[in-house]
């Protein structure tokens, strides 16, 4: 199903990591997933998309949450560079892993509160988790199958099969 006769080390545990086939199911996935977690790592990284950035996301999670900084620079991290790893395929699993870390997190800490349902009617007090669910269980599907199709993953995985390749033609003398 896989073939590894690019990277060096038959049993080699980065093999496990990357192996994925190239299914472009999976790549809607994964590419859908990763913009909307990019997104969202951006508003707290960078203060992009009307967010707050990184010292304004820190004090937030640290002061009123009461977030270990560890914890919350993990949370940051996870999102903006898991967003990163989905959106090109780069190490998916621990890009799908870290995200689903912070879904669990948020669902258990903040979201379970406002109930299932998100806040469209602007009448309760926060955002329930029926975004969450979607999530992990695409984080999971990523976990198991890997990145699919258009994936740099795919490529170190398979090079023969998914690059271009040039003849290289003898030069006259």
């Amino acid at each position: 199903m896989f073939d590894f006769g690019y990277l060096p080390g038959k049993d080699s545990r980065i093999r496990e990591l990357i192996a994925t086939d190239n299914d472009a199911a999976i790549t809607v996935l994964r590419l859908v997933l990763g913009i909307v977690s990019f997104a969202h790592g951006a508003q707290k990284m960078l203060g992009w998309f009307g967010g707050h950035g990184f010292a304004g996301t820190m004090g937030f999670f640290t002061g009123m949450m009461h977030v270990p900084a560890v914890l919350a620079f993990l949370a940051i991290a996870a999102e903006f560079f898991g967003g990163l790893g989905l959106i090109f395929g780069l190490f998916t699993r621990v890009a799908a892993f870290g995200i689903l870390c912070n879904m669990l997190v948020a669902v258990a800490m903040v979201h379970h509160q406002f109930g299932f349902f998100m806040n469209w009617s602007g009448t309760q007090k926060g955002e329930g988790f029926e975004f969450h669910p979607l999530a992990l269980a695409i984080t999971v599907f990523l976990m198991v199958r890997g990145a699919g199709a258009a994936s740099v993953d795919r490529l170190l995985c398979s090079p023969a099969k998914n690059s271009i390749r040039g003849e290289v033609r003898p030069q006259a003398a």
